[in-house]
């Protein structure tokens, strides 16, 4: 209605019962709170915004610190493949944007676009 021509919805496909996202990182989004996200990588102009954990508060205490966008970078290898497939929700990385704490169940892709479309049917007045 404001003239949107596309929407960005990964978050939402993360916890798609299709998605081969480990059950920890699903469950962590589900389970998320609308102020459970941060945004690191902003002194160095990489943002990336994940749920807050042990390792968004480390980055952000290197960062307030002024460290390198190399340190930072080392700080952060191999952390979203242990979110993604080990389920290492404390010190991995969680990608995910401010919708998560809007996202309550698992379902398959077809419920969530059909759920979406039936909204914005509502929304639009058909």
């Amino acid at each position: 209605m404001l003239g949107a021509e596309a929407v960005q919805i990964g978050t939402r496909f993360v916890v798609s019962k299709e998605s081969i996202v480990h059950d920890n990182y699903k469950q962590r989004i589900i389970k998320a709170k609308d102020i459970d996200s941060a945004v690191t990588g902003r002194s160095h102009g990489h943002p990336v915004r994940s749920l807050r954990n042990q390792m968004t508060r480390e980055y952000t205490k290197l960062e307030e610190e002024g460290k390198s966008f190399e340190e930072l970078e080392y700080l952060t290898l191999g952390t979203l493949r242990n979110a993604v497939l080990e389920g290492d929700v404390i010190n991995g990385t969680v990608m995910a944007g401010q919708i998560a704490g809007m996202i309550s169940k698992e379902q398959t892709c077809k419920e969530m676009i059909e759920e979406m479309m039936e909204q914005a049917g509502k929304l639009l007045g058909r």
